[in-house]
């Protein structure tokens, strides 16, 4: 990739390490490659679950069974990612910029200068994006900007593994993280979702094994929830019929519920104990918003077994990102070089001096 590809970020004014002093999302970790690695894989595996589920998406297990027969591998002959890469490549650049200083402020500034005056639309949006910029152009800001009738969706699920990614071995700074950004598009359960995600990624990255993975991902949502009930009901239920039966809303005509989501990647992950070459078919066969799933499963198998997981010829098919929902901010990124840069960014923070802090309480948990 070019060098300006590479050293993009959202706000150019802003080396991409951003200023030093921010406090650090958790230990650095004692081998930087293996972190490079996992992280790559993260990413690779949330953009191969995504072009591989997309043909699939808003479609039942028998119909995808009908169609496709059983799912081994890509759809289409040219697997293509869709609003879900794109999106996890945007929250990385905040992420890269930003880091664990991130506010919710600064995440809706980002989406009004280069998402609210985007013309041509966005094709391929999601219902809880398309409300986000609505409330934005309309002037709301953060929390209220995520506060719509889609704020349940798995918009935020789609794209928290990278602040997993950035806060590797820190669940708490994690989920810290998706909230911050899941504020400016999401509320109640569609934070919860993508708080989820983003502890279990983090908890993978550092070593942990599928089931404690899950008590991450568990562990940072209420426990009254949806999301922590669907969550449980992946644990336990016995394979993707009993998993459907139990998750899916059928009387609703959307497939984008965020606990329903979450609930089914999870399922597909731990079925497969953290195999990607069996968890990402196995969540795009049961259909749903299929590219969502099994961008998750992905995402959680690369955390777990690094780039050593992913078949070379299904990394091999993932090119730049083609910027075809959110345009040129994110048009000819690759996700391995987003993951090399979170990692950068990440040790770069913990290797800095850290003044003592004078900020409350208040101001490290997400906004309200």
């Amino acid at each position: 990739m070019e060098a300006g590809r590479r050293g993009r970020t959202l706000n150019r004014e802003h080396d991409v390490h951003g200023p030093a002093g921010h406090p650090t999302p958790g230990r650095a970790g004692p081998d930087p490659g293996a972190a490079r690695d996992r992280a790559r894989g993260t990413l690779l595996g949330l953009a191969i679950g995504d072009a591989m589920g997309a043909p699939a998406e808003n479609m039942t297990a028998a119909a995808i069974a009908q169609r496709w027969g059983t799912v081994t591998g890509f759809l289409r002959d040219e697997p293509a990612g869709t609003d879900d890469t794109e999106y996890a490549a945007f929250s990385a650049l905040l992420l890269i910029e930003h880091g664990t200083a991130l506010t919710s402020e600064q995440v809706a500034d980002a989406w009004v200068r280069h998402l609210a005056g985007r013309s041509g639309g966005f094709p391929g949006a999601g219902f809880s994006e398309l409300g986000t910029i609505e409330n934005l152009r309309a002037g709301l800001r953060p929390p209220a900007s995520g506060q719509h009738l889609h704020s349940w969706s798995d918009g935020l699920a789609m794209r928290a593994a990278v602040h997993g990614v950035y806060a590797a071995g820190d669940v708490a700074t994690a989920a810290r993280l998706a909230a911050v950004d899941g504020a400016v598009s999401h509320d109640g359960e569609g934070v919860y979702a993508g708080q989820a995600v983003a502890a279990a990624v983090a908890a993978a990255l550092d070593g942990a094994r599928p089931g404690a993975v899950l008590t991450a991902a568990r562990g940072c949502v209420p426990g009254d929830s949806w999301t922590a009930a669907a969550l449980a009901t992946a644990g336990t239920a016995a394979g993707p019929d009993a998993l459907l039966d139990a998750l899916v809303v059928r009387s609703y005509p959307w497939t984008d519920l965020a606990p329903e989501a979450v609930g089914l990647a999870f399922g597909a992950f731990l079925a497969a104990d953290g195999e990607l070459r069996r968890a990402v078919p196995a969540a795009v066969a049961m259909g749903r918003d299929a590219d969502t799933t099994a961008a998750i499963a992905g995402a959680l198998c690369g955390a777990s077994r690094g780039m050593a997981g992913i078949p070379a010829d299904w990394a091999a098919a993932i090119g730049p990102v083609t910027g075809r929902c959110l345009g040129e901010v994110v048009a000819g990124l690759t996700m391995t070089d987003l993951a090399d840069r979170l990692v950068e960014a990440r040790l770069a923070r913990a290797a800095a001096p850290q003044p003592p802090s004078t900020a409350g309480p208040e101001a490290r948990t997400a906004p309200r």
